[in-house]
Formats: C-alpha cells, structure tokens, sequence
C-alpha cells in the first residue's frame, strides 16, 4: 500500500512539472524566435511607385551645325573642327538641348543664379510632374535623395527641392556630390537603405548634371569631350515600402551591386575634374577610361552573377575558372586543352534579363558592351536612342531608358530591367528592377514624337561611314608597310 502511495505521490509530482517544463521550453524558443529576428531581421521589400524624367522647352533645342557656330572665336579652328567631328561621330541627334546661359555663347551668362535656373527647370518641373502622376503630395515624402556631381550649392539641392515644395521639418534630406555618372543607382541605393530601416514611408531620388557651370572653354582635347557629350537633364524617382503603395508599385528592386576601383591609381585618375595648363577647369578623361571600364564591368558582373544568372550558367562560369587556373598551374595541362576552352567564359547575361539600360557614355561605349554581352541591335536600342534624343544625361541616362522601354515597348509582369551605371572613382554600379505589373503605353513626354526609324538610318549610315574609313585607314597602313618592305628589299 505504500509502495502504491509513493508511486501515486511521484506521478502527481510528474503531472504538475509538466507544464513548467512546456512552459521553459516555450519561453525558450520564443526567446531564440525573437533573437533571430533582431539579428535578421525580414527584408523589407522597397518599390519603385513611379519616375519621370525631364522633357527639354524646344528653345533650349541645341542642334549640332550650332557646335561651330558656338565655338568659333573662343577655340582654335582645330579645337572647332575636333569638337564638330566628335558632335557628328558619337551618336548624337539635332534635338538634344543645352541651356540659355551656355546657348547665348557668353561666359560670364554662366553665373551660379543661371545653374540653379536650370535645376529648376529640369529637376522641379520633373518632380512635379511625378507628383501629379502618383498623387503622393509632397508633406508625405519622408525622404529627399539628389545627386550631382558637378553642382553642389549652398543651401543644398535637396534643400531646394524642400524648399520650393514646403515639405515638412520631419523630412530627412541627403545630397551626393561628386560621385559621377552613377550616382543615380547610389541615390538609389541609399533610398533603399534608409526604407529597409524605416517602415510606411516614402523617398524621392532627384538626379541631375549641371551643365551651366561645366562648360570648358580651355584647348585640352581631353578636357573638351564633355563639351560635345553632356546635355541637360533631370529625373526624379518615387520609392516606397508602403503597404497601400504596393498593388500599384511599378517595380520592386530586386538587386543593387555596387563595384568600386578608388584604391587604385590608375582607375581613380581616368575621370578627373581638374584645370589644365592654362588653369581652366574643366573634367578630363584619359586614355584608361576604357581599359578600367572594362575592368569595372567584370568585377561587377562577377558579383551579380550569383545573385541573377540560372544555375547552368553558374555551371559554365565556375569550371571555366577552375579549368584555367589548374591550367595556369599544369602548363602540361594546358597545352593539351583546346584554346577557346581557355579564355575567360562570360555568362549569357540574356538568360536573367529581359530588358537593359547602358548609361549612355558614348556611341563607342554602347558599342563594346554590346559586343561584349552578345546583345541583339533591340536590346541596346533604348541606350542608343537615349544618347541619340537627348546626348549622355549622365545619372539620369538610365531612366531616360526605362521611360522609353516604357512607352516604345512596354514591359510584362515579372519582367527584369538591368541598369548599368559606370562613371568617376572609377565605380560600376547594377540595380535590377522587376516589374509588378504589366506596363503598357506609358505616359512619358520625352519620348512624345521619337522617329525610330529615323534614328536607325542616321545611326547605320554614321556607321557606315566608320567602317569605311577604318577600312581606308588599314589600307593605307598596309600600303606604307609595303613600301617600307620594297624600301629595304632595294637597299
């Protein structure tokens, strides 16, 4: 009987112990539970609500027989003739527009009220327009990103937009300076960091390159590219993580990949904002610039790889390392490998995007990263148009293509867009938008009245024209090696 009682008395003891046990145990994994969460916490999905991008007055129209009518008195007739020939080589349309203070050919027009004129009438009119298109007011704008590298006032250019739309005290303010043509896609980045740390709100990315106080007057033929390229422009983006944004969100971004080359000399040098001999400032590239491009675009590609391509690429990718470097290794090895098998393998970025967006440095820029990505004629057709209707808009250029993928061509639910953004530092900077929602026929008025087929001729015959005096070149190069050889033969 007590044996009985002591059994009972222990699986009483057991009963009660019980749901402290399940009670310890609970507190403990909802303790871990909560742990993981602070220390990983959930992304925070940021979307782009909308965007536009500045549609130039007609009077600001710059076409490129007024390159020499510009410069005439204030260059050398070589500098004219180079300036005249780089406006007809690189891509560039009659419809691209620079500002009154630079049009009236008079420098000391070029004063810092004459630049702030122009932010204002490329990036407050842009921003407004955004406004009207998304109804978002300016009181809810948490947020203010602008970017522009060359243009950096006092008060700020993000404390101009506050301004000129009374937002509220509470609304955070950044502006970027000096970061180049990628700037746009750090402005981006940085909008999505601060979103990721503060729910329910919304920020605005303003984009710009001034060109009233960039114009260079000195004889550097390094320095005098820019003159010919860069024309006004202005964007504005609307990002939020909102949940009452989201069904009507245009993209969620997916990916930024930020590559940088400041560490070393040579990239950090290839575009410098400098004086020349004669003291005159102005933004010289050097003959690196495409060398350390390239170098850029592969460091990027190699972070962004993992983060986009399907696994099979992946594949392909990572035994071409492996094999190349045990051939580097087994010299044996590598005499016995077919040569194709050794050189570098770049994935077919095809297979993860649909659409791209290749800032628009130049026509021989655009050029190499088509060669160099395999891409068809249609896939670079929105950075060639974008160069040819408004010239390099510099951190803008890469929503200038989306606007025209947007309303030329239209995108389909789940769709990807790559934007390609390189510039000084030297930086190489990705970010991948996927698209929410089927977009049709989009409002943008930038591209109101562009002629494709127009572009298409004037650029095929343009190219036309290189070919052929490459042709004559490597002619007449061939000729003179073989005078040189009966020369000696002679002698």
């Amino acid at each position: 009987m007590v044996h009985v009682l002591e059994v009972c008395s222990a699986a009483a003891h057991c009963a009660s112990a019980t749901p402290l046990l399940v009670i310890a145990a609970g507190a403990v994994l909802l303790s871990l539970a909560l742990l993981c969460y602070i220390l990983f916490p959930p992304k925070r999905h940021v979307y782009v609500l909308d965007f536009a991008v500045h549609k130039p007055h007609s009077s600001w129209r710059f076409p490129r027989s007024r390159i020499g009518e510009l410069c005439r008195g204030k260059f050398s007739e070589a500098d004219v003739a180079f300036q005249e020939r780089m406006a007809y080589r690189t891509g560039l349309s009659d419809d691209t527009a620079v500002c009154p203070a630079i049009q009236s050919g008079d420098e000391s027009n070029c004063t810092m009220e004459a630049a702030r004129f122009e932010f204002g009438a490329t990036c407050i009119t842009t921003v407004t327009e955004l406004f009207a298109k998304t109804g978002v007011k300016p009181h809810q704008v948490n947020f203010v990103i602008t970017n522009s590298s060359l243009f950096n006032p006092t008060p700020s250019l993000s404390a101009m937009i506050m301004n000129h739309f009374k937002m509220s005290g509470r609304t955070i303010n950044y502006s970027l300076g000096g970061m180049g043509c990628s700037a746009g896609v750090i402005a981006l980045d940085l909008a999505r960091e601060l979103l990721g740390q503060h729910p329910n709100s919304v920020a605005l990315v303003v984009s710009h390159e001034n060109i009233t106080n960039n114009y260079y007057s000195g004889s550097d033929k390094s320095m005098l590219i820019p003159n010919v390229l860069f024309r006004c422009n202005g964007s504005a983006v609307l990002l939020t993580n909102r949940r009452c944004d989201v069904p009507r969100a245009k993209y969620t971004i997916s990916h930024i990949v930020r590559t940088n080359l400041a560490a070393d000399d040579t990239a950090y040098n290839c575009v410098m904002q400098t004086e020349d001999a004669e003291r005159k400032v102005g933004v010289r590239l050097n003959k690196d610039l495409i060398q350390v491009g390239a170098r850029a675009l592969r460091e990027n590609m190699t972070a962004l790889g993992p983060k986009v391509l399907p696994y099979s690429e992946q594949a392909k990718f990572a035994a071409n390392l492996v094999l190349r470097k045990a051939a580097k290794l087994q010299p044996a090895l590598a005499a016995r490998l077919p040569a194709a098998w050794l050189q570098p393998y770049t994935p077919d970025f095809r297979k993860a995007f649909e659409h791209y967006c290749i800032h628009t440095g130049g026509r021989g820029i655009i050029d190499g990263l088509e060669k160099e990505m395999q891409l068809s004629r249609q896939q670079v057709e929105a950075s060639r148009a974008s160069l040819y209707r408004f010239g390099n808009t510099s951190s803008t250029s890469v929503w200038y293509e989306l606007a025209f993928i947007e309303s030329q061509r239209g995108l389909a639910a789940g769709e990807r867009v790559w934007q390609l953004a390189f510039g000084s530092g030297f930086k190489f900077n990705s970010s991948v938008l996927v698209a929410r929602r089927r977009i049709r026929d989009a409002s943008h008025a930038a591209w109101d009245g562009f002629d494709g087929e127009v572009m298409w001729r004037e650029l095929d015959e343009l190219e036309a024209s290189a070919a052929a005096a490459r042709a004559a070149k490597a002619a007449a190069a061939a000729a003179a090696a073989a005078a040189g050889g009966d020369k000696a033969a002679c002698s």
